[in-house]
């Protein structure tokens, strides 16, 4: 499937809703990362006193959601909706954290995309008049992910240089219809591109295409350039995907300049020994909450392009031979 402008992806809001609140929750081996200052809370361990990864999962993102309301005391019982997602089969981290949270709940399944997939639903339910205000949550954990989509971590198998490290992290947003903050002006949804990549330990180069044909549309249904954002953000392909993006932009005639990076590039150092990248639902989530949001705040960006990645497979459809589709969905956020 080649890259072509389709038209009509892209919602801009009547009436954009304002990111009232954020908060990231991170993993040891993030907090130890080049964006360690900007997040909320870093946990010491992995499993922070919990049972299972898993359990720890549902705890991290659970931190994260009541940590966004507790930022500006927000009433829970004037919160309509909350929207959620992770990596795990049947979104088990979001539907148990919801659970505790005993919120009108709206699960969402999007992998690394989730968390601009939960910005963009949350921002159509407020501007469309069917909320006043939604809590969006995003969270992965890199043991829980590893067990179900690659080998148990325990096993120490020998990683690919094209493979990415999952983070560990949750991020939350409360989202409303008034008060002050940046607001989410536009939201373009993302069509299925699938370039019959099939390697698990690239998941990069599954997604890049489905991330540049939705720059492609969302620029053209706006009629803007790169230069028209501060930064445009992919979430997350790490260098390999970030590298194939560009190139693919390119060869359909849009130069992104240096304003075009990833979360997965941007959340891990070289020391870390991540290979290509950071990725996992919580990738962009924390970034995003965490350092994107402060930078906005303080002035230095004015307009964002957070473009959510992912790779729509699962363990059965990988062994069963299937190629690995992938979407991208991109939210504008203006201070």
């Amino acid at each position: 499937m080649d890259l072509k402008r389709m038209g009509n992806q892209t919602v801009v809001f009547a009436n954009p809703p304002v990111i009232l609140a954020s908060h990231s929750v991170v993993g040891p081996k993030e907090g130890q990362g080049p964006l360690r200052k900007t997040f909320s809370k870093v946990w010491k361990d992995q499993l922070h006193g919990e049972k299972s990864w898993e359990v720890a999962e549902t705890k991290m993102l659970q931190e994260a959601m009541q940590g966004a309301i507790d930022q500006v005391e927000f009433p829970k019982e004037q919160i309509d909706f909350m929207l959620a997602g992770d990596l795990l089969n049947q979104i088990i981290s979001s539907s148990f954290a919801a659970r505790q949270m005993a919120l009108p709940f709206i699960g969402l399944y999007g992998a690394c995309s989730t968390m601009a997939l939960s910005m963009a639903v949350g921002s159509m339910l407020i501007d469309g008049g069917f909320a006043r205000n939604v809590l969006v949550g995003v969270s992965s954990h890199h043991d829980t992910a590893e067990r179900q989509y690659r080998f148990p971590t325990e096993q120490g198998t020998q990683r690919a240089m094209s493979a990415q490290w999952t983070v560990t992290g949750a991020g939350s947003l409360l989202i409303g219809k008034n008060g002050t903050g940046p607001r989410i002006t536009s939201a373009t949804i993302g069509r299925v591109v699938d370039y019959a990549e099939r390697d698990v330990n690239n998941m990069g180069a599954a997604m890049a295409p489905g991330v540049a044909d939705t720059i492609l549309n969302h620029l053209n249904d706006l009629q803007r350039k790169p230069e028209d954002y501060d930064l445009i953000v992919s979430g997350d392909l790490g260098a390999v995907g970030l590298g194939l993006a560009a190139e693919l932009l390119k060869k359909s005639g849009l130069d992104m300049g240096t304003k075009f990076t990833d979360c997965g590039v941007m959340i891990f150092d070289a020391s870390q020994d991540v290979h290509a990248g950071g990725s996992g639902c919580g990738c962009s989530s924390v970034v995003f909450a965490g350092d994107i949001m402060q930078r906005i705040k303080i002035g230095e960006l004015k307009r964002v392009l957070l473009v959510g990645s992912g790779a729509l497979h699962s363990p059965t459809s990988s062994l069963q031979g299937e190629s690995i589709p992938g979407i991208g969905h991109a939210v504008v956020i203006e201070a």
